[in-house]
């Protein structure tokens, strides 16, 4: 009897998580491969004629790689087994036989490494500087290159990217610069040039681009945490989805992409814990945020009329809040002058002067890596408890302390 084939849908593969870590089947040798920080990746496995062992194919991650289009290369790699080749040799020579410009490695290079990334304007970013797409009235820097082979691309053709912008938009050309210096580096990796990337740095570049000054590091605007209280208890009085979104990434000390993206499904309200997955996090590892009774409160009116999908949505049901909605209420309450963000700042000075708690449980209610790679492999423990804690203290505080008066914040 043949073996039953598309076995997996695309609601239940959504469903999938880091605890379901492991093979998932959809028949005929293809595989959904779902690691423990929650990341999915498809693989294709087989036993051609005459071969002893068995041969293992990467396709992609999930969901860029859709579970439609997997299926189809899964179909002609059985189809190129059934008539006795190897799928993973006949792939290798089509792309041995291929002849790729520049505009096909940065695609490939973008779609390999993509999901790795923090968020989607990053993505757009790499996108729109390398491969011309986006809105129209963009500028396409790399036009000139895109078309040319690239193992035949030379210093020069990358000093016509660079020339024209580089005085003029610094920032923009050392990000372009880097950008095609690690597509090339990918292709050097993967055979398709040979000798010194033309668009490194040192000893190379610096020799016909004059040096960018070093811009000091921006930080975030942060808020004085002595009056945090206060501006929550104008926050409160606010009516807009965006107040409800800001209060609640106060409380938690969570980035605004981590809340403005929230789904109900994240969130155990029994448990009081929001597993943020780690596709959405800066470090790509998922991160379990401990809810006091006051981040609690924020969900619970919202729990009874939403229930499913996103915690903080949009003017349509089915979209997140723009991530412009908290800058602009506080510019509308006339705290414009600090970010959303800064306000993680405020709580981890709060913490470091106003408690005793240590620092790595401050530090790993925001998500932040301690120590080095070895230190980190022996602390496993989330230090969840602690953290609730913490977080608690931090409600405590941001309440317990709010004056009468409300004055300097805009209603």
């Amino acid at each position: 009897m043949a073996r039953a084939i598309h076995k997996l849908t695309d609601r239940g593969i959504q469903a999938l998580k880091g605890v379901d870590a492991g093979r998932h089947s959809d028949g005929g040798g293809l595989y959904l491969l779902v690691k423990s920080s929650g990341a999915k990746s498809w693989v294709f496995m087989a036993k051609p004629k005459g071969y002893k062992a068995r041969i293992e194919m990467g396709l992609g991650p999930y969901p860029e790689i859709s579970l439609s289009s997997v299926r189809q290369n899964a179909a002609e790699y059985r189809a190129v087994i059934a008539q006795g080749g190897n799928p993973i040799r006949e792939r290798q020579a089509a792309k041995e036989k291929k002849i790729f410009t520049f505009g096909d490695v940065a695609a490939e290079y973008i779609e390999i490494h993509k999901s790795k990334w923090s968020n989607s304007k990053h993505i757009a970013q790499w996108e729109m500087t390398l491969l011309g797409r986006g809105d129209k009235g963009h500028v396409d820097y790399c036009k000139s290159i895109r078309e040319l082979r690239i193992e035949e691309l030379t210093r020069r053709d990358v000093l016509t990217v660079l020339r024209p912008i580089w005085t003029e938009r610094p920032e923009t050309a050392s990000r372009i610069r880097g950008r095609i210096e690690r597509v090339l580096g990918f292709a050097i990796a993967e055979g398709l040039r040979d000798g010194d990337n033309p668009a490194t740095w040192k000893n190379n570049l610096d020799n016909s681009l004059p040096s960018h000054a070093k811009r000091k590091v921006q930080h975030h605007a942060a808020m004085p945490y002595a009056d945090v209280p206060q501006f929550l208890q104008a926050l409160r009085e606010r009516q807009a989805m965006a107040a409800r979104a800001l209060e609640f990434a106060i409380l938690t000390a969570s980035r605004s992409g981590e809340v403005y993206y929230a789904s109900w499904d994240e969130v155990d309200i029994e448990g009081a814990v929001w597993m943020i997955p780690a596709s959405r996090m800066k470090t790509r590892v998922a991160h379990r945020v401990p809810l006091s009774d006051a981040a609690l409160a924020v969900l619970a009116p919202l729990k009874e009329i939403y229930g499913e999908g996103f915690i903080f949505p949009g003017q349509k049901r089915d979209s997140a809040l723009s991530n412009m909605a908290m800058k602009v209420l506080m510019r509308r309450m006339n705290v414009g002058q600090y970010t959303p963000h800064g306000f993680r700042s405020a709580f981890r000075d709060w913490a470091g002067n106003e408690t005793l708690v240590a620092r790595e449980v401050a530090e790993a209610c925001l998500a932040h890596q301690i120590g080095n790679a070895v230190e980190r492999a022996y602390r496993r423990n989330d230090a969840l408890e602690k953290r609730r804690q913490l977080l608690n203290m931090w409600s405590d505080y941001c309440f317990e302390n709010q004056p009468e008066n409300v004055l300097q914040f805009a209603k």
